[in-house]
């Protein structure tokens, strides 16, 4: 048998487990609120046998450790969820920020709402308005060739060419801001790489000594959450407990070591892409939002450049054609209408702006009353040109318009599917580690009436004990 003194033993014991029972669930409501939490669960087994004279004799109960209740399957299902949606969100807020910086000058209207794509709109205070307002201008002068007519069709040039000029601005401001983001993104992966490979340490050497390392798994589990929101992302089991991060196909986080990192370099046409700082290897990223960044970056708006100056140089082109061929009203040439050749640096010729009698929309040097010219400059509303698609100077815009709010429009449907699916898989994370308040309420309370049992046991023991002492002394 235990007798009194194993007993007491037991009892011992079993303060300890409950009271570590008591522990785990107060662990638990301290972090019902903090983010990456897993619950925790203490586990309690039969302490061995004891060999006694009427056979083995159990010694109680005792703590064999603490479980951390997790789910792999969905904190990787999360991970790679968070790829999508960091691409997607990045996607969409830079599609966002270039809407709302060129709204204005696209549509007329002011900055829109910060998840709208109406950028397919256009109206008349817009750059379609004062295409028309030029080409109207141009039938103006051409019906009535007179000295304010002739004012008119240089306003409205000169309001057009503002316009292309800040469109330009505007893109390119998106385009340098989407740099800055990818920069920014770098820094902060290298960041989380290098608290990955410190917690990889700090786990290590926590169950290396039979400690419980739990809240670090969480930490680590959050930075690779976090990593994942930045850039696609595959992991491996390394020594020890260590997790490896693999990006791009490079490794970067082996074991308690960085093996490399992030950098980035200037791509063939001057924006940033990104590589590994020590291999120098140029990486094909697949997700998250550095890799959304450079796609809306190098697509969307390179596109939406590209077609601008398209717009513009097809512009400058025709007119100036025109208007090269023609005399003014003094029989004199040599003063083209438009300077520039893209969006950026479209102008109106200084001369006539000084002087608008110099165009030229006469097609005879003698007769200063022809004005056929600028009737064939207002056809141009309604002419095809080759150099956009065969299409209209209006239509051409119309799509080029229509391109940005189609790619906002997407991003946002897959922002908000990509939102709904994480959502979902966080609901189901977190029935399974998450902390419900009511059932560690109920545990606390089973520990504590237990370790109340454990200690009146003790009190029965001691009382035990004295009544023994007391038959040897009387």
């Amino acid at each position: 048998m235990l007798g009194l003194f194993g007993t007491l033993n037991l009892a011992a014991r079993s303060l300890q487990t409950q009271m570590a029972g008591v522990e785990v669930a107060g662990q638990n409501l301290a972090n019902v609120n903090t983010p990456g939490y897993s619950r925790q669960v203490v586990q309690i087994a039969a302490s061995p046998d004891v060999a006694t004279n009427v056979g083995p004799e159990g010694d109680g109960a005792e703590v064999t450790g603490i479980q951390q209740i997790v789910s792999s399957l969905l904190n990787n299902q999360i991970q790679s969820q968070g790829s999508t949606s960091g691409y997607w969100t990045a996607q969409q807020t830079t599609l966002q920020n270039a809407q709302n910086g060129l709204d204005e000058f696209l549509n007329g209207s002011g900055a829109t709402s910060s998840t709208s794509a109406t950028s397919s709109s256009t109206t008349d205070s817009g750059l379609s308005g004062q295409l028309t307002a030029l080409f109207n201008a141009f039938s103006s002068l051409a019906a009535s060739p007179s000295t304010s007519s002739q004012q008119a069709v240089v306003g409205a040039a000169q309001q057009l060419a503002t316009t292309f000029n800040q469109i330009s601005t505007q893109l390119g401001a998106a385009q340098s801001a989407a740099n800055s983001t990818v920069a920014t993104d770098v820094t902060s992966a290298n960041t989380l790489l290098a608290n990955i490979a410190t917690l990889n340490q700090q786990i290590g050497t926590a169950q290396f000594s039979g400690g419980s390392a739990n809240e670090l798994l969480d930490q680590r589990e959050q930075d690779l959450q976090n990593l994942s929101n930045l850039t696609s992302v595959t992991t491996s089991n390394g020594a020890n407990g260590a997790v490896n991060v693999t990006i791009g196909g490079q490794t970067l986080v082996s074991g308690n070591t960085v093996s490399d990192t992030l950098q980035t370099y200037a791509g063939s046409n001057g924006n940033l892409l990104v590589q590994t700082a020590t291999g120098g290897v140029n990486l094909t990223l697949t997700g998250g939002s550095l890799q959304g960044t450079i796609d809306a970056r190098d697509g969307e708006l390179t596109t939406m450049q590209s077609q601008v100056d398209s717009l513009a140089s097809n512009l400058i082109s025709s007119v100036n054609t025109i208007q090269n061929s023609g005399y003014n009203s003094a029989g004199g040439t040599g003063n083209t209408f438009f300077t520039g050749t893209t969006a950026a640096t479209i102008g109106v010729n200084p001369a006539l702006a000084n002087n608008p009698a110099l165009i030229q929309i006469s097609s005879s040097a003698t007769n200063s009353g022809d004005s056929s010219l600028a009737l064939q400059m207002s056809q141009l509303a309604g002419t095809t040109q080759a150099g956009l698609n065969g299409q209209t100077f209006g239509d051409y815009y119309g799509t080029t318009v229509a391109g940005l709010g189609n790619a906002l429009s997407n991003a946002n449907t897959q922002v908000t599917n990509q939102t709904t699916v994480s959502n979902m898989l966080q609901t189901q994370l977190g029935s399974i580690s998450g902390v419900n308040t009511d059932e560690e309420m109920t545990n606390l309370m089973t520990f504590q009436r237990a370790y109340e049992a454990s200690a009146q046991l003790v009190t029965t023991l001691n009382t035990m004990l004295g009544d023994t002492l007391a038959m040897k002394t009387s």
